[in-house]
């Protein structure tokens, strides 16, 4: 007898308000939600397609937004992740932006905003590979950074600045709840010798040597950092408006399957329905329709 899969639980995944997080006890790897890649394709191409459904009325009704953040550390695979989910998904509803090292214009303004002017519209989904958290992740790490944005000293205390920092967070995404914008974030958790076996296989296929970054290694040095900095920044922002997830990331197919599921019931939760038709546009479209069938 064949054994089905474990359904999918987003809840296994979201970090709860106020709890505290060691990335230790969050597994890198589970149980496969899926029996073969067979599965696997056929599992993703029916969350896709309810997607495209639900993406559908959520631009129809144009009264919710849902934006959508990946963070990770190299290799885990945030760029597959939006490219699997996502297919076939309607462009004209949705944006991906991706955050680099910042500019010399975004260092002159506040840490928030060269991503609040990228933030999607009504009806629309908007996604970021990285994002406003780099300024409590990789500048956390790395001080020098901080020093870069040119801040008044007083504000720059090491044992206030983060804490700000999550502040000024918390009321955005507040901000965003009480406007409309829901606001799900994803942490792909990949273990350090995952990582290494991906970055070596970037230098072993010639196709992959482009995603290499001399940077890479360097971060990769820094690796115990970024879990602390991880573990402080999920315990102080995920909250029931907006909440976290940690994905294990360590099977890139598993983890797009639990990315898409916990997607998919956010959009259901909007409870969207296309916008009904008022008596008098019934009757417009029946005329329409009618002089549409009488031929010229």
């Amino acid at each position: 007898m064949q054994i089905e899969p474990m359904k999918i639980s987003p809840r296994h995944f979201r970090v709860e308000p106020h709890s505290k997080v060691n990335l230790k006890h969050w597994p890198t790897h589970v149980k496969p939600f899926y029996q073969s890649d067979d599965d696997y394709k056929k599992q993703l191409a029916r969350h896709s397609a309810e997607l495209i459904d639900l993406q559908a009325q959520l631009y129809a009704t144009n009264r919710y937004s849902l934006l959508l953040i990946f963070q990770a550390m190299d290799a885990a695979g945030k760029d597959g992740a939006i490219k699997h989910v996502m297919s076939g998904v309607n462009p004209q509803g949705c944006q991906v932006f991706s955050f680099k090292h910042p500019s010399a214009e975004e260092l002159a303004h506040d840490f928030l905003w060269r991503t609040t002017r990228c933030l999607p519209e009504r009806g629309h989904i908007g996604i970021f590979n990285r994002s406003y958290y780099e300024e409590v992740l990789i500048v956390r790490v790395h001080p020098e950074i901080l020093a870069a944005e040119n801040l008044p000293p007083e504000l720059t205390h090491p044992k206030r600045i983060w804490e700000r920092r999550y502040e000024s967070i918390h009321d955005l995404e507040r901000h965003l709840y009480r406007n409309g914008t829901r606001v799900i974030k994803f942490f792909l958790h990949l273990s350090k010798e995952e990582q290494r076996k991906r970055l070596l296989a970037r230098l072993d296929d010639p196709k992959k040597n482009w995603k290499f970054q001399k940077d890479d290694l360097v971060e990769r040095a820094y690796w115990k950092e970024y879990m602390k900095a991880y573990e402080a920044c999920l315990t102080a922002t995920s909250t029931s408006h907006a909440p976290w997830f940690v994905v294990p990331a360590d099977d890139k197919k598993n983890a797009r399957l639990i990315v898409s599921k916990i997607v998919l019931n956010a959009l259901a939760s909007l409870n969207l329905e296309f916008p009904p038709s008022d008596v008098g546009q019934k009757s417009r479209l029946r005329s329409v329709r009618q002089k549409l069938k009488n031929k010229d």
